[in-house]
C-alpha cells in the first residue's frame, strides 16, 4: 500500500481500539493503547497505538505524535526497568515498501538483549499467550 488512501476501519488495531478483537493490555490513556505484539521478534515486544485514525505518521496531526511518542517513552522506560534489556529498538514503518503491514499508525518498542537473536519483522511464530500476559503484568508493575 502506498503512503496515501482511505484509512480501513476493518484494520485489526482499529478492532482492537473497538473492542472487537482480544488484546493483551501493558499501558492505556485517553490517546494511546499498548499492547503486547503476539508476533514478537523480542521477549518484551510492544506496541504503541494511537487511538485517533490514522494510516501512518504522515497523515497523524502533529498534536496526536506528540502524545504518542510521550506515551511511547514512558513505556520504554518501563520496559527498560523491568526487563532490563541491553537496548531498546523503538521503531515506525511508513507504508508497504518501509515495512509497514498494519495500515493504522503504530510505534515498535522491542527490548534487544546480547545473547538472543531477534526474530524479524512480520514473522516468526505467534506467542504464548500466558507468556505474554505475565510480560504485560510484569511492565506495567514498572509504571
Amino acid at each position: 500500500m502506498s503512503l496515501t488512501g482511505s484509512y480501513d476501519d476493518e484494520n485489526v488495531f482499529a478492532k482492537i481500539l473497538r473492542g472487537d478483537m482480544p488484546y493483551i493490555k501493558v499501558y492505556e490513556d485517553a490517546n494511546v493503547i499498548a499492547i503486547m505484539d503476539v508476533f514478537p521478534q523480542s521477549e518484551g515486544h510492544i506496541l504503541v497505538i494511537p487511538r485517533t485514525p490514522s494510516r501512518n505518521l504522515l497523515e497523524t496531526d502533529a498534536k496526536d505524535i506528540g502524545r504518542l511518542f510521550g506515551a511511547v517513552q514512558r513505556i520504554a522506560k518501563a520496559v527498560d526497568t523491568a526487563l532490563s534489556p541491553d537496548g531498546i529498538v523503538i521503531t515506525q514503518f511508513n507504508g508497504s515498501a518501509a515495512g509497514q503491514t498494519v495500515f493504522h499508525t503504530h510505534v515498535h518498542i522491542i527490548p534487544r538483549y546480547d545473547d538472543k537473536a531477534q526474530t524479524p519483522h512480520a514473522s516468526g511464530e505467534m506467542a504464548d499467550t500466558d507468556v505474554l500476559k505475565a510480560l504485560a503484568a510484569k511492565i506495567a508493575a514498572a509504571f
